[in-house]
């Protein structure tokens, strides 16, 4: 498994990507409401994302085990899927849903990507606190992504957080690192115990992202062979940020300051 450290003018071509992946996330945001088709927001990000100089980094992704190539700009999952929900014109929001939309940007030749968790209009205040759990979980992983910590600080750090509160960590699906690829080494697992895993060294890029059940951690693959669902059908958070590793403080790359919380 060969870790590339990337350069400063890499850095910087991923930090443009991920800008552009969090204002896509913030134009999606606006428009996530009960009665909104997800293939509409879909076709949404798609447009902002080109016209802005991107191509959309999922779109066209190689399927594995007889899948077919990912038809999408942004995998969209609702409630209880975890990761890679597919949009679709029938696939309406509700009142009431928790929904993980997921981005990925290329441009420049380098990647972005990142994932925020939204309710649609008033959601029960048992799943708010999954999504306020799972993201706090993010930040604590962002927290020990530095130079001369281990992968296992930051999976033990998210895992510890989100088990105390009852909640379970899905074990299947791992961050990445990121770069001239959308998946790189290493992974990002969001488990893991404390001084184990790969060494992190400045100028790695990664991307962290919890993916946080509120029941239990087993998933499923549905039958369109790329949505990922809870095997017990309750509902599944997901954030996710690109950083790169410094010393004494990870720089996150992406942001989330352009997404429009509604409470």
């Amino acid at each position: 498994m060969s870790i590339s450290l990337k350069s400063e003018e890499e850095i910087q071509r991923i930090r443009e990507s991920s800008l552009l992946v969090s204002k896509t996330l913030g134009i999606v945001s606006k428009e996530i409401n009960p009665g909104v088709s997800t293939l509409s927001l879909d076709r949404l990000a798609e447009t902002f994302i080109r016209d802005n100089g991107g191509i959309p980094a999922f779109k066209n992704y190689p399927g594995h085990g007889g899948a077919p190539n990912f038809p999408f700009t942004l995998c969209i999952s609702v409630n209880e899927e975890v990761v890679h929900g597919m949009p679709g014109e029938s696939k309406v929001l509700k009142e009431g849903d928790i929904v993980s939309v997921d981005c990925g940007v290329l441009m420049n030749g380098y990647f972005g990507d990142s994932a925020y968790t939204f309710g649609v209009g008033q959601i029960k205040p048992e799943y708010q606190a999954l999504m306020d759990a799972t993201l706090e979980s993010l930040n604590r992983g962002v927290e020990k992504a530095i130079a001369g910590n281990r992968m296992g600080d930051i999976g033990n750090a998210i895992q510890s957080f989100v088990e105390a509160k009852g909640y379970s960590v899905v074990r299947e699906m791992v961050g990445h690192g990121l770069g001239a690829e959308l998946h790189e080494p290493p992974e990002v697992p969001n488990y893991g115990k404390k001084g184990n895993g790969v060494l992190l060294k400045e100028g790695m890029v990664l991307a962290i992202e919890p993916m946080i059940n509120f029941g239990e951690r087993h998933i499923r693959l549905s039958k369109d062979k790329w949505t990922i669902y809870a095997a017990d059908r309750l509902p599944s958070a997901h954030y996710e940020h690109t950083l790169v590793v410094r010393k004494g403080k990870a720089e996150v790359l992406s942001s989330f300051e352009y997404i429009e919380v509604k409470k």
